[in-house]
């Protein structure tokens, strides 16, 4: 009987890892709609900020512009999309964004806009630990039609991979206020939203942005 239960199991094992790996993989974005557009300029508009963090939005819009560079496309300059804005009465995140698809490619002529939204920025404080996390999300729209040809999000901290390496609690104890200290009185949050950004608008990653007409990869995806 034992036997014939380990047999059953063995047989049995290779199922459930299968059906467990299957349920863990991310569905493939459908591209069609990106494929169809083929956008090659993108205008950038202010990252709508979600965190209590005042600085977020321009720490994030600051270095949005070369992951998408990299990737193949002509990004309009953040500086002078900012500025543009500024001269029209328009300072406020939320109020860009709710302008009609249509107007602004009137005004700037880029073929898709990307929307991003900055949902966690800073330091996150306990007892063992002070840990930076910066979250962020996208979404790529045609100008023309307003139709949406893709959406993603991304985060990163300062804390990633990484423990207290033994020390026992008071060495963890120290080592946070440290941290907390450093975190606190510094912007540690900046070079965390650089790969945030990074992992969200660069392209050859799954389900990620795909490469434009300026790259050698264009079309390969």
């Amino acid at each position: 009987m034992i036997k014939r239960i380990l047999k059953l199991a063995a047989c049995v094992a290779p199922l459930v890892l299968a059906v467990g790996c299957a349920s863990n993989k991310q569905a493939a974005y459908d591209y069609t709609a990106f494929k169809a557009a083929k956008p090659r300029s993108i205008l950038v508009l202010p990252p709508l900020n979600n965190s209590p963090e005042v600085n977020a939005g321009n720490s994030v819009y600051a270095q949005v512009t070369y992951p998408l560079a990299e990737a193949g496309y002509y990004v309009l300059p953040v500086g002078l999309v900012g500025e543009t804005f500024k001269q029209n009465g328009m300072t406020v995140a939320a109020d860009i964004h709710a302008l009609p698809p249509a107007k602004l490619q009137e005004i700037f002529g880029a073929d898709a806009g990307m929307y991003i939204t900055v949902s966690k920025y800073g330091a996150t404080y306990t007892v063992l630990n002070s840990v930076v996390v910066v979250s962020v999300e996208a979404k790529l729209v045609d100008l023309k039609t307003g139709t949406v040809l893709w959406t993603g999000t991304a985060s990163a901290s300062n804390n990633e991979g990484g423990n207290n390496g033994g020390g026992g609690l008071i060495g963890a104890l120290v080592a946070a206020a440290v941290k907390q200290v450093i975190n606190s009185t510094t912007d540690q949050s900046h070079p965390v939203a650089g790969v945030a950004s990074t992992r969200l608008l660069s392209a050859g990653y799954n389900n990620g942005m795909l490469y434009g007409p300026r790259s050698d990869k264009y079309g390969t995806q």
